[in-house]
Protein backbone atom coordinates (compact mmCIF):
# COMPACT_ATOMS: atom_id res chain seq x y z
CA UNK A 1 0.00 0.00 0.00
CA UNK A 2 1.37 3.40 -1.02
CA UNK A 3 1.93 5.86 1.81
CA UNK A 4 2.53 9.59 1.33
CA UNK A 5 6.20 9.13 2.37
CA UNK A 6 6.67 6.43 -0.26
CA UNK A 7 4.88 8.51 -2.91
CA UNK A 8 7.17 11.47 -2.21
CA UNK A 9 10.18 9.14 -2.24
CA UNK A 10 9.10 7.99 -5.72
CA UNK A 11 8.68 11.60 -6.90
CA UNK A 12 12.16 12.30 -5.55
CA UNK A 13 13.58 9.31 -7.43
CA UNK A 14 11.97 10.65 -10.63
CA UNK A 15 13.39 14.12 -9.97
CA UNK A 16 16.92 12.78 -9.46
CA UNK A 17 16.61 10.58 -12.55
CA UNK A 18 15.68 13.73 -14.50
CA UNK A 19 18.49 15.69 -12.85
CA UNK A 20 20.94 13.01 -13.96
CA UNK A 21 19.63 13.19 -17.51
CA UNK A 22 20.11 16.97 -17.36
CA UNK A 23 23.69 16.44 -16.15
CA UNK A 24 24.17 14.44 -19.34
CA UNK A 25 22.72 17.00 -21.74
CA UNK A 26 18.95 16.45 -21.69
CA UNK A 27 16.64 18.36 -19.32
CA UNK A 28 13.35 17.18 -20.88
CA UNK A 29 12.53 14.55 -18.23
CA UNK A 30 12.34 17.18 -15.48
CA UNK A 31 9.05 18.53 -16.82
CA UNK A 32 7.23 15.38 -15.75
CA UNK A 33 7.99 15.75 -12.05
CA UNK A 34 7.89 19.56 -11.69
CA UNK A 35 4.85 21.68 -10.90
CA UNK A 36 4.07 23.74 -13.99
CA UNK A 37 2.82 26.69 -11.93
CA UNK A 38 3.90 30.29 -11.63
CA UNK A 39 4.97 29.53 -8.04
CA UNK A 40 7.62 26.92 -9.01
CA UNK A 41 11.03 28.10 -7.80
CA UNK A 42 14.65 27.03 -7.71
CA UNK A 43 17.95 28.23 -6.31
CA UNK A 44 20.75 26.36 -8.07
CA UNK A 45 24.30 25.55 -6.93
CA UNK A 46 25.57 28.10 -9.49
CA UNK A 47 23.52 30.91 -7.96
CA UNK A 48 20.45 32.81 -8.95
CA UNK A 49 16.78 32.33 -8.26
CA UNK A 50 14.18 31.40 -10.83
CA UNK A 51 10.46 31.94 -10.28
CA UNK A 52 7.79 30.33 -12.44
CA UNK A 53 7.95 27.05 -14.33
CA UNK A 54 9.10 28.69 -17.57
CA UNK A 55 12.18 30.21 -15.93
CA UNK A 56 12.88 27.08 -13.89
CA UNK A 57 12.69 24.96 -17.04
CA UNK A 58 14.92 27.39 -18.96
CA UNK A 59 17.55 27.26 -16.20
CA UNK A 60 17.72 23.48 -16.35
CA UNK A 61 17.91 23.56 -20.15
CA UNK A 62 20.79 26.06 -20.03
CA UNK A 63 22.75 23.77 -17.72
CA UNK A 64 21.95 20.75 -19.91
CA UNK A 65 23.52 22.54 -22.91
CA UNK A 66 26.89 22.71 -21.15
CA UNK A 67 26.72 19.54 -19.01
CA UNK A 68 27.98 16.04 -19.70
CA UNK A 69 29.18 12.90 -17.94
CA UNK A 70 27.14 13.75 -14.85
CA UNK A 71 26.03 11.66 -11.93
CA UNK A 72 24.12 13.18 -9.03
CA UNK A 73 22.77 11.24 -6.07
CA UNK A 74 20.86 12.20 -2.95
CA UNK A 75 22.25 10.98 0.37
CA UNK A 76 20.96 11.25 3.93
CA UNK A 77 17.39 11.70 2.69
CA UNK A 78 14.79 12.91 5.18
CA UNK A 79 11.16 13.29 4.08
CA UNK A 80 8.32 14.86 6.04
CA UNK A 81 4.73 15.04 4.76
CA UNK A 82 2.12 17.48 6.07
CA UNK A 83 -1.16 17.24 4.20
CA UNK A 84 -0.59 18.04 0.52
CA UNK A 85 2.91 19.45 1.10
CA UNK A 86 6.14 17.60 1.74
CA UNK A 87 9.75 18.55 2.18
CA UNK A 88 12.91 16.60 1.62
CA UNK A 89 16.33 17.31 3.06
CA UNK A 90 19.58 15.68 2.10
CA UNK A 91 23.00 16.05 0.56
CA UNK A 92 23.57 15.99 -3.18
CA UNK A 93 26.84 14.35 -4.19
CA UNK A 94 28.38 13.53 -7.51
CA UNK A 95 30.23 15.11 -10.38
CA UNK A 96 29.69 16.35 -13.90
CA UNK A 97 31.49 18.14 -16.64
CA UNK A 98 30.50 21.73 -17.37
CA UNK A 99 31.87 23.12 -20.63
CA UNK A 100 34.19 20.10 -20.69
CA UNK A 101 35.70 20.65 -17.23
CA UNK A 102 35.12 18.36 -14.26
CA UNK A 103 33.22 19.78 -11.28
CA UNK A 104 32.41 18.01 -8.02
CA UNK A 105 28.96 18.22 -6.45
CA UNK A 106 28.59 18.20 -2.67
CA UNK A 107 25.94 20.36 -1.08
CA UNK A 108 22.92 20.40 1.15
CA UNK A 109 19.55 20.39 -0.57
CA UNK A 110 15.95 21.15 0.29
CA UNK A 111 13.16 20.07 -2.05
CA UNK A 112 9.50 20.92 -1.54
CA UNK A 113 6.76 18.81 -3.11
CA UNK A 114 3.04 19.45 -3.47
CA UNK A 115 0.28 17.00 -4.31
CA UNK A 116 -1.35 18.18 -7.55
CA UNK A 117 -4.20 16.20 -9.11
CA UNK A 118 -3.23 13.21 -6.96
CA UNK A 119 0.50 13.23 -7.89
CA UNK A 120 3.46 14.67 -6.00
CA UNK A 121 5.24 17.40 -7.97
CA UNK A 122 8.35 19.26 -6.97
CA UNK A 123 7.62 22.96 -6.50
CA UNK A 124 10.96 24.15 -5.08
CA UNK A 125 14.59 22.98 -5.25
CA UNK A 126 17.32 24.77 -3.28
CA UNK A 127 20.96 23.75 -3.00
CA UNK A 128 24.05 25.25 -1.43
CA UNK A 129 26.22 27.34 -3.73
CA UNK A 130 28.93 25.18 -5.33
CA UNK A 131 32.34 26.89 -5.37
CA UNK A 132 33.66 24.11 -7.66
CA UNK A 133 30.94 24.67 -10.25
CA UNK A 134 31.30 28.46 -10.07
CA UNK A 135 35.06 28.18 -10.55
CA UNK A 136 34.59 26.13 -13.72
CA UNK A 137 32.01 28.56 -15.09
CA UNK A 138 34.05 31.64 -14.17
CA UNK A 139 37.18 30.12 -15.76
CA UNK A 140 35.22 29.31 -18.90
CA UNK A 141 33.77 32.84 -19.07
CA UNK A 142 37.21 34.37 -18.65
CA UNK A 143 38.49 32.38 -21.64
CA UNK A 144 35.61 33.51 -23.89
Amino acid sequence: MATPDNEVREASAQFYAGLNQMANGDASALAGVWSQGADATTMHPIGGREVGWGKVQDSFQQVAHIASEGRIRLEDQLIRVVGDLAYELGVERGALKLVGQQAAIAGRVTNIYRREAGKWKIVHHHTDISPAMLEVLNHSAAKA
